[in-house]
């Protein structure tokens, strides 16, 4: 009993362990997207902000040289725009209606062949902004902000067209370098929030380690020291009943009442002890080898009378012989729940199946079907929980203590095996199991 305590404590360690990691894991991808989120907004707006600008000044400026060129044009006079290529990277083309040259300040020479292939295709938006991008290679990109306007005479006829310019390669890649720079601070920044993140979330869990066990121990203490008071009562109160010198009804309808009550308390105190061992791995295994039909035949034979009561047909589906490798006294109880719950639940002159659906390896499978009132759907997840209940003032008056699923689905698992639940609200349910041979 003692190892299978510390292999149970060992199995709850790793079972916080993997809470905490999970916990840390999804800290850490909810982190990991946020400050994926805030570099792109950031990059984003440092684009913004920086090319807004820059897009500003080449507006302003494209009129102001297209003035210059109708004046020019005016005068006969053509001057190259030198100065204006010198500064801050800018560079324009004039042409006349004919399309040809008509003057210009050159674009850097690495750029130029890239300049004059987009105006000749016509992508250079009048009266607005546009970017361009034209890759030598991944890691040094030619980035040209290119705008254009109508060469007008002071008459308002067009005589032609100037494309304004200006190389923005360095500025996309100081921000593309902000970017990496930002990026690099945010790794460390994510690196300490996770492993801040771990450390509180270890604090968080072994909190919860520390109240469940004391969780535990207080069920398993409680229900065990409830015992003895218990059977002292009920002795007393079986005492008090064959006393002859009672003789008043009223006495008398007392005493059954209190032994009812204390009935049903032992019951609760014995599903909650059974439970905390359960928890505990300490409950005792009794494994045997038998006959798993002989077993479902007794229990249909037993309940029987409960079915009759209230007019519920019980049958059962299982022939031959099954043979398993088990505990089978928790087996009986196993099956005992399901069909005690499936009569409860089922309203009179309603049908119960107990059946034996074969075996599949080293696994043996069962059910128990009814056609009463049926689980809704928002209850299903619950259904295995402790004190849980569907109809609460229904299970009170049939004497349920919400425990009997809970002890059903410990018993499976303690068997390595699962159990499923079918059920459609005012239909019926069904309870599938799969055991394995221990």
């Amino acid at each position: 009993m003692a190892i299978n305590w510390k292999r149970n404590k060992l199995n709850i360690r790793g079972i916080f362990f993997r809470s905490r990691m999970r916990l840390t894991a999804a800290y850490s991808l909810l982190m990991f997207g946020l400050f994926i989120i805030i570099i792109f907004l950031a990059h984003q707006t440092m684009e913004w902000a920086v090319m807004s600008e820059q897009a500003r000044e080449l507006s302003e400026m494209v009129h102001s040289v297209s003035e210059t060129e109708s004046a020019m044009t005016r005068n006969g006079v053509y001057t190259g725009g030198e100065e204006l290529g010198k500064r801050e990277r800018m560079f324009f083309y004039t042409y006349d209606k004919s399309g040809r040259l008509q003057n210009f300040s050159r674009a850097p020479e690495r750029i130029e062949e890239d300049v004059l292939e987009v105006i000749r295709q016509g992508e250079v938006p009048v009266n607005d902004v546009a970017l361009f991008m034209q890759r030598e290679d991944e890691e040094k990109p030619n980035v040209l902000m290119m705008t254009s306007c109508d060469v007008r005479l002071v008459t308002g006829e067009k005589i032609g067209m100037v494309y304004l310019g200006k190389d923005v390669s360095a500025l996309y890649k100081g921000i593309r370098k902000a970017t990496y720079f930002f990026g690099g601070i945010s790794f460390l920044a994510l690196l300490t929030a996770i492993a801040l993140g771990h450390a509180v979330s270890g604090g968080i869990v072994e909190g919860m380690q520390k109240a469940y066990y004391k969780q535990r121990q207080f069920a398993a203490d409680a229900s065990h020291e409830l015992r003895t008071p218990l059977s002292v009562i009920m002795a007393s109160a079986d005492l008090l009943a064959s006393d002859p010198s009672i003789e008043s009804p009223f006495l008398k309808q007392v005493l059954q009442d209190l032994k009812d009550e204390v009935k049903k308390m032992s019951n609760l105190v014995g599903s909650l002890l059974q439970i905390a061992r359960s928890d505990n791995n300490a409950e005792p295994m009794n494994v045997q080898e038998f006959d798993l039909i002989v077993d479902m035949e007794q229990l249909a034979r037993k309940m029987q009378p409960l079915a009759e009561k209230k007019q519920i047909s019980l049958s059962l589906n299982a022939t031959g012989v099954a043979m398993y490798k088990g505990d089978e006294q928790k087996i009986q109880q196993l099956m005992l729940i399901l069909v005690d719950n499936a009569i409860k639940y089922t309203p009179e002159g309603g049908k119960v199946l107990l059946s034996f659906d074969g075996r599949r390896g080293s696994s043996v499978h069962f059910s128990v079907q009814d056609n009463g009132i049926g689980i809704a759907r928002e209850d299903m997840e619950k259904l295995f929980e402790r004190f849980f209940r569907v109809d609460k003032a229904r299970s009170r008056s049939m004497g349920g203590n919400g425990l009997g699923l809970a002890i059903a689905k410990s018993i499976v698992e303690a068997h390595h095996g699962r159990i499923d639940v079918e059920s459609e609200l005012g239909k019926g349910t069904t309870f599938r199991v799969i055991i394995k041979n221990l």
